[in-house]
């Protein structure tokens, strides 16, 4: 295990104590809340019974209004357009939302995906040429991509074609020349409304179309249940990992809640074929749905994704939810065999005091699957990755992840005299470049990350909302944190850390590969379960830990468990 830097949030006893008995919650409870900006009673209570009466006005969201307009110009002349969309699960639960309510209020919509391989990330001029040729419209309505898609846009708008873009990802210095650009990152400063992934802005337009449709007195638009979407929102939200707070959190947790009782064929298959049944959290949809939907789009075409969502014959359903989960399977065989080349070579020569970023790229890599391969290749390093697989013969393509303090948009855009396309956010991008390119590339960017991020920020760091004794964590304090749910980028589960522990009794060894221990641990006021993935060797006579507490269930019996996330030995 890679020792973590603990950054523990300062206590405020006064601030929790009022916090707690104003909303009848347990003190640790309370602090956790405050770490997480809610610093009053009000906050409080919001975050905790979120309610859809307190979203936003749609209209707040950047040319929001030019975009509805141009919609019902289309729907007047009952002209067609194509939603396309992105193959990620983000992009195909927009796709899909968009299409569901286009068709019931009668629009004449159609869906498209790119292809990954084929066709590259986004508006290409290749996939917008396919797409055209399938469904020659004079209107397209782009979703999860196309903010920095300047050249193909012009283009259209040259043939007539108006492009309407609703997208979350980082703009240029330059803007498309879009019938309507929505993408919230042109709102000022720290907006909350910046979060939102594109998911979320769907169910923005779909809301803002739904209000000038009622106001306008069409007997469809009153029909229509905008909550019944928020399933597909919380996919997506989820998914994409974007910061669980603000109105994020509120589409999220409602969205949980309708998912856990979802009446859509494609996804009750989905979670059988996962083994999901009742309530449901980040993890289920990070690590057991989300990836099935990805499997699709990450090997071939995404397009079995979007008709599991959106079909309404149970047979077929079945059918796709099957075919994803051994889709799944085979990404996961060909990731592993990535992520074992990788780590191996890494492993021998990796110098944290030299090495600032890491970019790797060989021509027989998949590129369905570079940007997971870049996501555990950056968990055991801990620095900004990029992992190219070939595109023709010339060319790499591929994806990158970023560490905290380092934008991997801003660093591309400064090398961007050395690449033919890039895009994305501060955590997450993708770029095409020639191989020739490579070598100079990974220097440019190792010594911008040398440049920017100072030392302590190339070593994991650990937020820990408070240090506590054992006997602090009861079932009563466990059950309310659980409320912290649905964690994640932005609201993440509760992390907690304790002082001078002790084993009792021994370890034992469990796993597939007994490579995972559970012992038992005091540190003299209680005694509780400890969880240790992947323990490298026996825990230490006495040691600090940083853990994540759990209420654990076996047989009926429940209990207190606690899972390390660091563990830092004792003299």
């Amino acid at each position: 295990m890679r020792s973590c830097r603990w950054n523990i949030a300062p206590p405020n006893p006064e601030l929790s104590a009022r916090l707690a008995e104003a909303l009848q919650i347990p003190r640790l409870f309370a602090q956790s809340l405050i770490n997480r900006g809610c610093t009053d009673a009000e906050s409080g209570s919001a975050y905790l019974e979120p309610r859809l009466a307190r979203l936003s006005d749609p209209f707040l969201l950047p040319n929001m209004n030019r975009a509805v307009e141009r919609f019902f110009q289309a729907h007047e002349a009952h002209e067609p357009f194509v939603i396309f969309g992105d193959y990620d699960v983000d992009g195909v639960t927009a796709t899909a939302l968009l299409s569901e309510f286009f068709t019931a209020l009668g629009w004449r919509p159609f869906s498209y995906l790119p292809h990954r391989i084929d066709e590259g990330y986004g508006l290409t001029r290749e996939a917008v040429q396919n797409c055209l040729i399938k469904f020659p419209v004079k209107l397209i309505l782009a979703v999860d991509c196309g903010s920095t898609s300047l050249e193909v846009i012009r283009e259209l708008r040259e043939q007539q074609v108006d492009v309407i873009v609703l997208d979350h990802h980082q703009v240029g210095s330059e803007l498309p020349a879009a019938c309507a650009l929505v993408n919230p990152q042109l709102l000022p400063g720290d907006h909350h409304l910046k979060s939102l992934c594109s998911a979320g802005l769907a169910f923005k337009l779909v809301h803002a179309l739904l209000k000038r449709a009622r106001e306008k007195k069409w007997a469809l638009a009153f029909t229509f249940d905008l909550k019944s979407t928020l399933d597909l929102v919380a996919l997506g939200t989820v998914a994409d990992m974007v910061p669980l707070k603000d109105e994020n959190r509120t589409l999220s947790k409602i969205g949980l809640e309708k998912l856990a009782c979802t009446k859509r064929p494609g996804l009750r298959a989905l979670k059988q074929v996962a083994g999901l049944n009742g309530s449901l959290g980040s993890y289920e949809i990070g690590f057991q749905l989300a990836p099935r939907l990805n499997a699709a789009g990450r090997l071939e075409t995404a397009l079995d994704a979007l008709e599991l969502l959106l079909t309404s014959d149970a047979e077929r359903a079945a059918a796709l939810a099957a075919a994803l989960d051994q889709q799944n399977r085979e990404r996961q065989a060909v990731e592993q065999e990535i992520v074992d080349q990788i780590l191996s070579a890494l492993r021998s020569r990796f110098d944290p005091a030299k090495h600032f970023a890491i970019v790797e790229a060989q021509p027989a890599w998949h590129l369905g699957v570079v940007g997971i391969v870049a996501s555990r290749v950056l968990r055991e390093f801990h620095r900004p990755v990029f992992i190219l697989g070939g595109d023709g013969p010339e060319n790499f393509r591929g994806s990158g992840r970023s560490i905290d303090g380092f934008n991997l948009a801003a660093a591309l855009r400064d090398c961007g005299d050395l690449l033919i396309r890039h895009g994305g956010h501060a955590m997450a991008a993708g770029i095409t470049l020639l191989s020739n390119k490579l070598p100079e590339f990974r220097e440019r960017l190792s010594a911008a990350v040398q440049r920017s991020v100072s030392a302590d920020l190339l070593q994991p760091a650990l937020q820990l909302d408070a240090e506590v004794r054992l006997a602090d964590l009861n079932f009563e304090t466990l059950k309310a944190l659980l409320r912290i749910e649905p964690a994640g980028q932005g609201n993440p589960p509760v992390q907690l850390a304790a002082r001078n522990l002790q084993p009792r009794g021994g370890c034992r060894r469990i796993g597939k590969d007994q490579q995972h221990v559970k012992f038992a641990a005091s540190d003299g006021t209680a005694t509780h379960q400890i969880l240790w993935w992947n323990c490298p060797a026996e825990p230490p006579p006495r040691f600090d830990l940083a853990f994540t507490p759990e209420l654990s269930e076996y047989n009926g019996t429940y209990g207190i468990q606690l899972k390390v996330l660091d563990l830092k030995p004792l003299a």
